[in-house]
C-alpha cells in the first residue's frame, strides 16, 4: 500500500474499504443473490448519511473536501468506531495542520525522564522516532543508542527488531493496534517522507505487509501491557502518555508498574 500525496485519495481509499466490509444487515437491508458489490453499495452509504449519491462517489474518488458535518454522518453510516471516526475527520476542510515539531528535547524534558528511574520512560516524536530515553527503559528493551538513529522509531523495533516478539507477550493485538494507530496519523500528513520512510522499513515483515492493506485505525488505549523479559521476568506494565506543552509534537511516555510484583522487577532490572 501507497499513501497518495492527496489527502482526498487516502480518505476516498479507506472510506471505500470501510464500505466494503459493512454487511447489508447492519443496515437492515436484505442480502439477495444478484448483490455483487462487496458490502454496501454506494447508493446505500448516501442515502443512510442523507447526501446524494454523487457526492458520496466523488468523496470516494478522491474529487472533493467536504465539511465536519457531512463526514460526521459519512461515519455514523459506516458504523465507524471512535477511533475510525477520529481518523475521517481529520480530513474536513477545517482540520487544522500541526506544526512541525523540533527534533531536540529540552533538559527539563530529559531530566524528568531520567527522574522515572527505575520505571522506563522516553520522549518521542509525530513519528514515533525516539528522542530520550532512560537506563530502565534501555533496560527493558534495547540499548538504543546502538542502533542506527532511523531505526530508533516505535514502529521499527516492534516489526523488525526480532527480541520484540518475544519480549512482548501480546504481540499481534499490540503490533497491530500501533500499527493503525501510526497508520491513520501517516494518512493525515501525506507530504511527510518520515512517515513513507518509515511505512516502507517495515513493510518487508508479512504481518506488517497484510495489516497495512487492511486500512485499519486505531487509538492509543492505557491498557496493561505484558513482557516476558529474560532477566526480570514477567511483567505488566501501564503506559502513561502525556503531551509536552511546552514542545509541541513531542510526547512523554513512561511505563508504571501494575502491582508489587512488576514493581520488585523494574528494581531488579535497574
Amino acid at each position: 500500500m501507497t499513501y497518495s500525496s492527496d489527502p482526498r485519495v487516502e480518505l476516498g481509499a479507506f472510506l471505500r474499504s470501510r464500505r466494503e466490509r459493512l454487511a447489508p444487515a447492519a443496515l437492515g437491508l436484505p442480502v439477495t443473490p444478484r448483490r455483487r458489490t462487496p458490502g454496501l453499495r454506494r447508493a446505500e452509504v448516501a442515502a443512510s448519511a442523507g447526501i446524494s449519491t454523487s457526492w458520496y462517489a466523488w468523496l470516494e474518488q478522491g474529487r472533493v473536501r467536504t465539511s465536519e458535518q457531512v463526514l460526521r454522518a459519512v461515519a455514523r453510516a459506516l458504523r465507524l468506531d471512535a477511533a475510525e471516526t477520529a481518523h475521517v475527520l481529520a480530513f474536513a476542510d477545517d482540520a487544522n495542520v500541526p506544526a512541525a515539531p523540533a527534533s531536540w528535547v529540552s533538559p527539563h524534558l530529559r531530566s524528568l525522564v531520567d527522574a522515572l528511574v527505575p520505571h522506563p520512560a522516553m520522549v518521542i516524536d509525530p513519528h514515533w522516532d525516539l528522542l530520550a530515553w532512560n537506563t530502565s527503559y534501555a533496560g527493558l528493551l534495547t540499548d538504543l543508542a546502538r542502533l542506527p538513529p532511523k531505526r530508533r522509531n516505535m514502529l521499527w523495533l516492534v516489526f523488525r527488531w526480532p527480541p520484540c516478539r518475544t519480549l512482548l507477550a501480546d504481540w499481534e493485538p499490540e503490533a497491530r493496534a500501533l500499527l493503525g494507530q501510526f497508520r491513520a496519523r501517516a494518512a493525515r500528513q501525506p507530504h511527510d517522507q518520515r512517515y513513507a520512510e518509515i511505512i516502507e522499513s517495515i513493510r518487508t515483515d508479512p504481518d506488517a505487509a497484510r495489516w497495512l492493506t487492511q486500512r485499519e485505525t486505531a487509538a492509543f488505549r492505557p491498557a496493561v501491557k505484558r513482557f516476558h523479559h529474560p532477566v526480570a521476568g514477567e511483567l505488566r506494565l501501564r503506559p502513561v502518555k502525556l503531551a509536552a506543552v511546552d514542545e509541541p509534537g513531542h510526547h512523554f511516555l513512561a511505563y508504571l508498574p501494575d502491582g508489587p510484583a512488576s514493581e520488585a522487577a523494574l528494581r531488579r532490572l535497574a
